[in-house]
Order: structure tokens, then C-alpha cells, then sequence
């Protein structure tokens, strides 16, 4: 009887063990062909062009220093565009006074006079500035001009004042 009892025993694990490994071979297989299938789609992905999104353009890209039309279009009215960045902030920036609202916003301070603090030029016509009282904020989108003598004259288009939480 314990003969018996200890052949049935192998017969049994050697049952198990060919089971365990059928199904270890198919679980193998099947992982191979899922393996295989991904490496594809990502063959495909490698060869398909890349667009970039909004979210991937970079932070200057609405910027005159990388506007090619912009600053060819400046460079063939004769003028530098290092000089008229330079200009254009400061017809921005000087219009700020001690005890006085800068003239270009629509909005009077509430914790003092407003001033533009920040200048970027989106291209040879437009830019944005934002300003602030201390307390309350805003942003202008500003249209500018340049004469034939190089002279700047400046218009708020439109502005934009946070609410103060």
C-alpha cells in the first residue's frame, strides 16, 4: 500500500509539473507576441513626423527676437531691432511717475499709481506689458509705431485688470 500510495504520488507531481509547464510555455508565448506587437507600434510611432503642440512650444516662441518676418521687416526699414526693443520699452517704462497713473492704462490705482513693471514685444507691431499698484495687477496689449526716424508712438489697444482676492 505505501508503494502504491507513493506512485500515485509521483504520478501526481509529475502530472503537476506537466500542467505547471504547458501552461508556463502558453503564458510565455503569448507574452512574446505581446512584446513583439508593442515593438511594432513603436516602430511606427519612431517613423511618424512629431508636430508639436501648444504645450510644446517653447515660452519665447510670440517673441520679436525670434520672429524672422518681424525683424527682417525691421532690418529692411533700416532699423536694429536690439534699438527698437530697447526704444519700445522705454516709451513704455518712462511714461511711469512718481505720483501719477502711467498714461497707457485705462484704470486708476487703488494702492498707488499703477506702473508698467513688464515689457515683451510679440513682433514689430504689438506688444504686452503688465503693471501693478502693489496690490492689484493687470496685463495691456499695446499696438506701437515707428516712424521713418525711428521715433515710437504708442497705443493701449486693450487691458485687463485681476481681480484682487
Amino acid at each position: 500500500m505505501r508503494k502504491s500510495f507513493l506512485m500515485y504520488l509521483f504520478v501526481f507531481t509529475v502530472l503537476l509539473a506537466v500542467v505547471f509547464y504547458a501552461n508556463g510555455s502558453r503564458l510565455v508565448a503569448s507574452k512574446d507576441k505581446e512584446i513583439s506587437a508593442l515593438k511594432e507600434q513603436l516602430e511606427e510611432q519612431k517613423n511618424k513626423p512629431v508636430y508639436p503642440s501648444e504645450a510644446d512650444l517653447p515660452e519665447d516662441t510670440f517673441s520679436l527676437v525670434t520672429n524672422e518676418e518681424a525683424l527682417t521687416y525691421l532690418e529692411n526699414r533700416g532699423f536694429d531691432p536690439v534699438d527698437i526693443i530697447n526704444k519700445v520699452e522705454d516709451a513704455l517704462i518712462s511714461r511711469n511717475r512718481a505720483e501719477a497713473d502711467n498714461e497707457l492704462i485705462p484704470y486708476e490705482g487703488m494702492a498707488g499709481p499703477f506702473r508698467i513693471n513688464k515689457v515683451k514685444l510679440l513682433n514689430h507691431k504689438w506688444a504686452v506689458a503688465s503693471y501693478t499698484d502693489g496690490s492689484y495687477w493687470g496685463d495691456l496689449f499695446i499696438s506701437y509705431e515707428i516712424d521713418d526716424e525711428g521715433e515710437i508712438e504708442v497705443f493701449t489697444e486693450k487691458a485687463l485688470l485681476y481681480p484682487n482676492n
